[in-house]
């Protein structure tokens, strides 16, 4: 009661002297000379003072109508003084540049941008992610060229992280987790990644061995911050592909700021470039909005909110497949009827307060609410031919199927309904000692879920239906009458409603140190997470997990600049809704939370080359996995067994360096060796659906040099192939082919209008803008055929089951506006 009536007292006098007092207000952002955000620097003026948060940005009131002297102080970087006199009521911004103190050059821990890198996390410039082209362009297309990153799906923002799958991510904006749409199976359907690049101001991703502050998926974490702008400002961007606005607004007290962004994409162009002729136009729209008050220097409150909506309504024609080898060429013809209609509609709102209660000790309180409704209606027949090509050059029909060894029909059905509600509510707490931190929080999420699922196919052949697998009667039919019952292929029919209630939470500690002349850091914490899983006509199961994690690192005290890290530590994975539902659709509550065991060692050397800067990265890393939910991966479409009988292992090595190959740009050559297996009910280990092996990636920026305002973005990925899955009624010990090699290069020209803008009179038009570039895109530039799974037909004459590859998009054009106010 006392703590309360002291806090509420203290809280009533910085009000009141806030609107009493003559003051006015300094802001801005501190950056190092590489220009990243420096954090917990000393913004002083005679005893009073703050610091500056992990964005470099600070904010602090001084007195008005007097000259005074403020202070900017940090342990490794030059003192830098301001002298001004300001108004009453004023704002005034000072950003500026810290540079190094040549005494101290060896400490490279403290900053913000040497703070991430002894944590092992990649930071992405936003300007280079707005910049470099994509069939989805955004965040995760950058990291698509990262290694260690499993993808081979141009038009999915989903990807896996060193073996793991698509539900292994976490994904954070201004620390709150966004979700996405849950039914979704093919990329083509996905439309918008929730991030809004030209809202973003900082973006850092870890692949692995992640601090214990993130949550409980075992993979890879995403850490997004979104800016809070300045001043009015616009950027607007039209394509072929679409168009966003995005719109900066800003107070005249600066107290209150506004971004806001709308979106609108039509992937037309791709999918009319896949083999499948259809009468399709999927469109996905989205709004988005992060608003920020900022009442006093000590407490600041945040609102970001999303609605965003995807139609697909999807009406197959035809399609022609051409596979098989030289000698023995063989067509799939496919005639379609009927068409799907897919909704996704998703709302999102979170709700955040930041408290210093010192200069020491803050708080920060997240809610947030999602939700999500979701359909899949369709009802597809398929007529399909399997024939022999004319290769006879000189044959009036070369090239078209002249002899069909195989016939049959397919009828797909689906009603799928999900309405999911997901709240969340959480309070964290930073303390900052002389040399360490320390850092906790609790978090309570309820996740609501009503789903129904009805799903049937029937398959037939030469005109005899095919039942399921191990049916009996067997079905051999002409040869012997059949008296069983005719029944679809596949059946799945499912209504659940199923709540889940989870408590979880963590605390670590940091600090930095020397050992002897070397300096070292470390960090060391443990997570909690406990689940309850209830619903109607569901067993009620709980489950209780402790994570433990730590990370290492050291600076040598040699003349090159190197850091060595090494992390460790158990990440579970509590079940979500999709790891619970069975291939029959039928929710297994008692299903176990997945377990892996994460050793990673890393080295990151700074060094000069051709007078420029440059960085090599390496990572070595093995996850021992136990508890394994085994699952199928049809497209994006991931199915679960919900039974845990498995064991995995992944190792591999991630190599990137990246600097300034063109000056004043930069740009990255990556590699990647991956292995992961699994070993179902010890019948042996096999490969795991994202067992890539090898991955190359370039990510290239460029410029004529005698013309500097007409640019080159390079985007380039070659990856070997995945295993190519299994039908679902099969073995997948019986299937462990591969997918071909998946490679696609896009490339980007621009040519930016305001690159001299210095140097026209004042009075032109461009003056207004800050930028405006015209851009010419070729996706698939070598129009590679890249395959994102099989369709599987039988051959009645040979008894045997073809892989067909499913092709992605082929070579596309696009031209785009880029204009920022």
């Amino acid at each position: 009661m006392k703590t309360t009536i002291l806090f509420s007292i203290t809280l009533l006098f910085l009000t009141v002297s806030t609107v009493f007092s003559q003051t006015a207000r300094i802001k801005g952002v501190v950056l190092d000379e590489s220009f990243q955000p420096v954090e917990n620097v000393s913004v002083s003026f005679e005893d009073k003072g703050t610091i500056t948060d992990n964005s470099g940005f600070y904010s602090f009131v001084v007195p008005a109508n007097k000259k005074i002297t403020i202070v900017f102080s940090h342990i490794t970087l030059k003192p830098v003084t301001l002298k001004v006199e300001l108004k009453n009521n004023e704002d005034y911004e000072y950003n500026f540049v810290m540079k190094n103190n040549e005494s101290q050059l060896g400490e490279v821990v403290v900053t913000a941008g040497n703070r991430k890198r002894v944590e092992g996390i990649t930071t992405l410039e936003p300007a280079v992610i707005r910049k470099i082209p994509g069939a989805n362009a955004g965040v995760e297309n950058i990291l698509k060229t990262l290694p260690g990153i499993v993808s081979n799906n141009e038009l999915s923002t989903q990807y896996g992280v060193r073996g793991g799958n698509y539900d292994e991510n976490l994904v954070y904006v201004n620390e709150i987790e966004v979700y996405r749409p849950f039914l979704i199976r093919s990329g083509q359907q996905e439309g918008l990644s929730f991030t809004n690049t030209d809202m973003v101001q900082s973006v850092d991703f870890s692949a692995g061995g992640f601090q214990s502050k993130f949550g409980d998926r075992m993979s890879s974490v995403l850490d997004i911050t979104y800016r809070m702008p300045k001043k009015f400002g616009a950027t607007l961007e039209a394509s072929l592909l679409g168009g966003s606005l995005t719109v900066d607004a800003v107070s005249k007290n600066n107290k209150w700021t506004s971004i806001t962004g709308v979106r609108y994409r039509d992937n037309s162009l791709f999918v009319n470039s896949q083999e499948t002729e259809t009468n399709f136009r999927p469109t996905f729209s989205d709004v988005q909005s992060y608003v920020t008050f900022t009442p006093n220097k000590r407490w600041q409150w945040s609102f970001l909110g999303n609605i965003s909506q995807n139609k697909y309504n999807y009406q197959p024609l035809s399609r022609q497949t051409n596979f098989g080898t030289i000698d023995e060429p063989i067509a799939l013809q496919v005639f379609y009827q009927g068409q799907e209609k897919d909704s996704y509609t998703t709302y999102f709102g979170a709700l955040k307060s930041t408290f210093d209660v010192s200069d020491t000790f803050t708080l920060k309180f997240i809610s947030s609410l999602y939700h999500t409704v979701e359909q899949e209606y369709f009802d597809i027949f398929a007529a399909y031919f399997l024939g022999e090509i004319d290769t006879n050059i000189g044959s009036e029909t070369f090239g078209d199927v002249t002899f069909n060894r195989g016939i049959g029909t397919q009828l797909n059905h689906a009603r799928n309904d999900l309405d999911v509600l997901i709240f969340n509510a959480e309070v964290k707490g930073f303390h900052k000692f002389d040399e360490a931190t320390l850092e906790w929080g609790t978090k309570f999420t309820r996740e609501d879920i009503r789903d129904r699922l009805v799903e049937w196919e029937v398959i037939e052949s030469l005109g005899y239906n095919i039942n399921p697998e191990n049916i009996i009667p067997v079905n051999d039919q002409p040869y012997n009458p059949y008296t069983g019952p005719l029944v679809p292929f596949q059946n799945i029919r499912a209504t659940n409603f199923t709540t889940i209630d989870r408590l979880s939470g963590f605390v670590q500690w940091s600090k930095k140190s020397l050992w002897g002349s070397h300096e070292i850091w470390y960090n060391a914490g443990v997570r909690m997470h406990h689940w309850q899983i209830s619903g109607q006509e569901i067993e009620t199961n709980s489950g209780t997990v402790f994570s433990p994690r730590a990370q290492f690192a050291i600076k040598p005290n040699w003349d090159k600049d190197m850091v060595f890290r090494f992390a460790t530590g158990l990440y579970h994975q509590p079940p979500f809704y999709r790891e619970l539902r069975d291939f029959n659709g039928e929710v297994q509550s008692n299903v176990k939370a997945q377990q892996s065991f994460h050793f990673v060692v890393g080295n990151d050397y700074s060094f000069k080359m051709w007078d420029r800067p440059f960085k090599l990265t390496s990572e070595a890393y093995y996850k021992d996995l136990t508890n394994v939910n085994t699952y199928t991966l049809d497209n994006v479409r991931i199915r679960y067994k919900a039974t845990n009988d498995a064991t995995a292992y992944a190792y591999g090595l991630d190599l990137r360096l990246n600097g300034e190959f063109v000056p004043g740009t930069e740009s990255w050559f990556s590699f990647g060796y991956l292995r992961t297996e699994e070993n179902q009910n010890n019948r042996g280990f096999i490969a795991r659906p994202t067992d890539q092996r090898l991955k190359f990636g370039i990510l290239f920026q460029d410029y004529v040099p005698n013309i500097p305002s007409l640019k080159l973005y390079l985007n380039l990925i070659y990856n070997t192939g995945l295993p190519g899955g299994a039908p679902s009624y099969a073995d997948v010990y019986d299937y462990q082919q591969r997918l071909r090699n998946y490679a696609r290069a896009d490339v980007g020209f621009s040519y930016v209008l305001t690159e001299n803008n210095h140097l026209k009179p004042e009075g032109h038009w461009l003056k207004k803008f800050q930028d405006v570039a015209l851009g010419f895109e070729i996706f698939n530039l070598f129009n590679n055929q890249n395959a994102i799974t099989n369709t599987w037909v039988r051959d009645v004459e040979s008894k045997n089951q073809y892989g067909i590859p499913n092709y992605m998009t082929t070579r596309v054009f696009n031209i785009k506006l880029n204009a920022r106010l």
